[in-house]
């Protein structure tokens, strides 16, 4: 365990992970507005659904202090590998070492996000991220 979770994974690591083990979840902590109008992973080839539970709810961005009680409201097990996404990997890496903190024993921060970073025109979506990296996603 580094830095208070289980680690780092790239998009494709974690797609992979998904599918090989049938107990592993992903939790996009990103804000409602997020999942609208930007997208979400798809993982109907999986046969499993992401999960959603804001790590700062917007519009005021504050920490959500329900966090780990709302992803164990999903059904989420301590002893289930959680994947967590965001947009470039910051909250997502917060809310991995919130739960670990809260007994879950693998919890991964997903590198680059659902979004990656912005590219040098200020774009996102292009360098990096589950988009980027090919994976399935779907816009409302």
């Amino acid at each position: 365990m580094s830095d208070g979770y289980a680690g780092d994974k790239s998009p494709k690591e974690t797609f992979a992970a998904l599918q090989d083990d049938p107990k592993a979840v992903l939790v996009d902590v990103r804000t409602v507005p997020e999942w609208q109008f930007v997208g979400t992973p798809d993982l109907a080839a999986l046969s499993k659904e992401a999960l959603f539970v804001e790590w700062q709810a917007y519009p005021e961005m504050k920490i959500n202090a329900g966090f780990v009680d709302a992803v164990t409201a999903k059904g989420v097990t301590p002893d289930q590998p959680v994947y967590l996404l965001c947009r470039s990997g910051v909250r997502s890496k917060a809310a991995a070492k919130a739960l670990t903190a809260a007994g879950f024993k693998a919890c991964y921060n997903i590198l680059e996000g659902f979004e990656g970073n912005a590219d040098g025109e200020g774009h996102r979506g292009r360098v990096g991220g589950w988009k980027h990296a090919g994976l399935p996603w779907r816009q409302q």
